[in-house]
């Protein structure tokens, strides 16, 4: 009985760990180039993707209060932020004009069908998560308040130790 149960939960472990994976979905880049989502890596560093819509007043804060330290926090940790907008088909335009406007220096990702969110299972925004130099998703978090991005960077550098 006890090889079992051992059995099983190894089997659900294993189902578990497979499952913290990104999800294959194929998004455009701000710039127009085609990325697979499931293909994204930072050289074995951490990523942090970040979900968010132009009229997301939170998301903007969010992104906004780690702008002001992404530069240290690439130094420091060589983590690198993808920032995924869930901008419909008909508001699209407005993404790249709100990143110049705020001059977010982030890999920014069109979702305008909500795939990526939806593969994921984001039910609102912001939502962000970190993914390992593995690519395993090893934290997630919706919404935000000021300050949040401190617990942010403490998770990635409990990753780069």
């Amino acid at each position: 009985m006890k090889r079992i149960l051992f059995t099983i939960m190894m089997i659900l472990g294993i189902a578990e760990m497979a499952s913290a994976q990104l999800p294959a979905v194929t998004l455009k880049s701000i710039d127009g180039k085609t990325v697979k989502t499931n293909e994204l890596s930072n050289n074995g560093k951490p990523i942090i993707i970040d979900f968010f819509a132009t009229w997301c007043k939170p998301c903007n804060r969010e992104l906004n209060a780690i702008s002001e330290v992404y530069e240290d926090w690439q130094k420091e940790t060589g983590v690198k932020l993808i920032a995924v907008s869930i901008d419909q088909a008909q508001n699209i335009n407005k993404v790249k004009p709100l990143v110049d406007e705020h001059g977010w220096k982030y890999e920014v990702l069109l979702d305008p069908n909500s795939e990526f969110k939806r593969a994921l299972g984001v039910q609102m925004i912001p939502y962000t998560l970190i993914v390992d130099g593995k690519g395993n998703i090893v934290y997630k978090h919706n919404g935000y308040t000021e300050g949040a991005e401190e617990e942010l960077i403490e998770k990635v550098r409990e990753l780069v130790k």
